[in-house]
């Protein structure tokens, strides 16, 4: 099966990706900063155990908290940089299926799709084998219309699915 992407949907996947970045940035700054906290609670844990130990577990009830934080905020830093790599790997996928898409051509029998190829040579290959002179393709004038045509290639990115063929 063939899928067609367009440049817009593919600029949606890279923004989507970009978006995914910035969040993963987002989350590795509030890891950072919930990371600082708790060392910082830490550090004062130590100093306020040895002033009074009631202090000191209100701190470490303090520090049980940013750790659950931290941990809440490392599984979506995780979950972030996943969505990230997946979505750089769906977004190079694309790029290569557009890619090959963009260089295909469609070969047309009086105007009607009759088959799909990766380039023009494969489809003045195909067509030989139906008895059509593979050196005989001339250019077509583009006044004229595809149905007037026994043979002619079309660029896929040119031709309209739909009655009357090639838009171009």
């Amino acid at each position: 099966m063939i899928r067609i992407v367009t440049g817009a949907r593919l600029a949606a996947l890279q923004q989507e990706a970009e978006g995914a970045r910035e969040r993963a940035r987002e989350i590795q700054g509030a890891a950072d900063r919930a990371y600082a906290g708790h060392l910082r609670t830490v550090y004062n844990l130590t100093a306020d155990a040895e002033a009074a130990e009631r202090a000191a577990k209100a701190d470490r009830a303090d520090a049980a908290i940013v750790r659950e934080i931290l941990e809440r905020t490392e599984a979506q830093l995780a979950d972030a940089r996943a969505t990230v790599t997946e979505q750089a790997a769906r977004i190079d996928a694309l790029t290569e299926e557009l890619s090959v898409m963009q260089a295909s051509v469609v070969l047309l029998n009086h105007g009607q799709l009759h088959s799909l190829h990766p380039d023009e040579k494969a489809a003045k290959q195909h067509a030989a084998s139906f008895g059509v002179d593979p050196d005989g393709w001339g250019t077509v004038p583009s006044d004229r219309p595809a149905a007037e045509s026994a043979w002619r290639i079309s660029p896929l990115s040119k031709w309209a699915v739909a009655v009357g063929g090639d838009a171009a």
